[in-house]
């Protein structure tokens, strides 16, 4: 699975965004291993699964559930956190 690095917050889609976020939550073991036991993912069923909806959702869930990781993967993908906390609600997936 590749995921861009950098994310030009001129107007990417809320897919794009969830999976920018997503490869920051990947970026650190045990964030990654809070995800996975939080949403339930196995790493196999993610890697199938990347492009789906219910994971975007899932991602976005998870950094809106704890504040630090929202400002810092914010700050990683080069948006404000209050941007970030609304992507994907109100996305039809």
């Amino acid at each position: 699975m590749t995921i861009l690095k950098t994310f030009s917050s001129g107007g990417g889609d809320a897919a794009a965004i969830a999976l920018e976020a997503l490869g920051w939550i990947l970026s650190d073991p045990a964030r990654a291993h809070r995800f996975l036991d939080v949403t339930g993912l196995t790493p196999d069923l993610l890697r199938q699964a990347v492009g789906d909806g219910s994971v975007h959702m899932a991602v976005m869930d998870f950094l809106r559930a704890h504040e630090p990781d929202l400002i810092a993967a914010a700050a990683h993908i080069g948006m404000a956190p209050e941007q970030l906390a609304t992507v994907c609600r109100g996305e039809e997936w």
